[in-house]
């Protein structure tokens, strides 16, 4: 038993120097640092040595192995209650919940909120609803901002058409300029003049195009949305109050007041005008009409799910009755920089 015993200890000093090792290849510098496995292996290596070597082999004291071991019995013997004393938190769900309600209606209160949450089947305390919109950094009802630029565009997506200017530069480094109006809802495309000096008249008149191009349609609409260019000059904006439009303004350096104008015009350009070479004023009117024509009766938006703005309802059909890829037909659009497929009629 003695050869076993001395043996046995042999090999337990090995294990615990070949750990120490470990630990200072993990640390090489400064003090050691015994994370949790660490104090629970050497606790254990310990009932296997005899107290009188402990200071040999173990790196330690004998009154640390002893307060390591003592805390995990302690560790094992203890049953703490998952569940705290007291009023049992609020769901990030709820918070979530909360918060997207507070933004999505600038005029509700904390009880209003309550209110709707009660609805939904989460009875919830008033004074909570009011210390999660405060750790939010939202304001009562009556001190929180009106709504957003973004949400105003979307609720009045249907009653707004927005213009901007388009510069092309031809072969021949001379400068072009292109008017172009989109409407939000439908995002149609119209082209309503290309000049290489714009002036205020010119712009006047272009816009009093539109209007009759328009017809009765324009009645639909409510807003038109413009920079602050002296192009659109007050002559410009009272053609379109004559019609009974509201002119809006942005801001300064904010393109995302008109995002979807400017939109339109970096697929422009990405799409066509980055991809072939403009000669001169009546190269550039033919490809654009001739784009005009693919954009608004062909290409699709994902903003109307995936229907051309000239389309009310897209056909439907079946992936698995695509059999024969010789009835899909190619048709090359503005010098076969574009394609549109179609099916053999």
């Amino acid at each position: 038993m003695v050869l076993v015993r001395a043996d046995l200890s042999k090999g337990v000093e090995l294990l615990v120097l070949r750990h120490e090792n470990r630990v200072l290849r993990r640390q090489l510098h400064g003090r050691l640092q015994w994370d949790h496995i660490d104090r629970l292996w050497l606790a254990a290596l310990s009932r296997l040595i005899h107290r009188r070597r402990w200071a040999e082999v173990f790196p330690l004291t004998p009154a640390t192995i002893l307060r390591w071991h003592r805390h995990l019995v302690a560790r094992k013997w203890t049953f703490t209650s998952r569940r705290r004393p007291g009023r049992p938190c609020t769901r990030r769900p709820v918070k979530a919940l909360i918060v997207r309600m507070a933004r999505e209606n600038p005029t509700w209160g904390h009880r209003r909120i309550q209110g709707e949450l009660a609805r939904l089947g989460y009875p919830i305390a008033a004074s909570t609803v009011w210390e999660i919109l405060h750790s939010a950094g939202i304001d009562p009802a009556p001190r929180r901002a009106g709504p957003t630029w973004r949400r105003f565009l979307t609720a009045q997506a249907h009653a707004i058409i927005a213009c901007d200017f388009l510069v092309v530069e031809t072969m021949l480094l001379k400068r072009l300029y292109v008017l172009v109006f989109i409407e939000h809802g439908t995002r149609r495309l119209h082209l309503a003049g290309i000049t290489a000096h714009p002036t205020g008249a010119w712009t006047v008149q272009q816009a009093r195009n539109l209007a009759m191009d328009l017809g009765d349609h324009i009645a639909g609409l409510r807003f038109v949305i413009h920079d602050r260019d002296p192009l659109f000059a007050s002559a410009f904006r009272e053609v379109f109050t004559a019609e009974g439009l509201r002119d809006i303004t942005t801001l300064p350096r904010t393109p995302r007041m008109n995002a979807i104008c400017e939109r339109v015009i970096g697929t422009l350009r990405r799409e066509l005008l980055d991809r072939i070479l403009i000669l001169n004023e009546r190269h550039l009117a033919l490809v654009l009409r001739e784009y005009l024509i693919h954009y608004n009766g062909h290409r699709p938006h994902q903003s109307r799910h995936q229907r051309p703005p000239d389309t009310s309802t897209q056909p439907a059909g079946d992936v698995t009755d695509l059999k024969d890829l010789r009835t899909v037909h190619r048709k090359p659009v503005a010098a076969g920089t574009i394609n549109e497929y179609r099916h053999v009629a």
